[in-house]
């Protein structure tokens, strides 16, 4: 029980750190420039935009790590 709660853990960390660095790349964008007449809508856009790349990316290095981790059976 103790290793599913630490890899909830770790996977709740990764998320939070891969959405909040895909929203510092974004935001370089200037996205709200193109967008005058909406800034509302494109800080919303920003953030949504963060979201589904940083999980995308999270989710792609968490299962890479444990795929990595599962060839040791391959081999026994």
């Amino acid at each position: 029980m103790r290793t599913i709660g630490t890899q909830a853990l770790l996977t709740l960390i990764s998320h939070f750190i891969f959405i909040f660095v895909a929203f510092w790349s974004i935001q370089k964008l200037h996205i709200e420039n193109v967008m005058r007449l909406y800034p509302t809508q494109a800080r919303v856009l920003i953030v949504m935009l963060s979201v589904a790349v940083g999980y995308t990316c999270s989710s792609f290095f968490l299962n890479f790590i444990d795929n990595v981790r599962n060839l040791i059976y391959m081999f026994k």
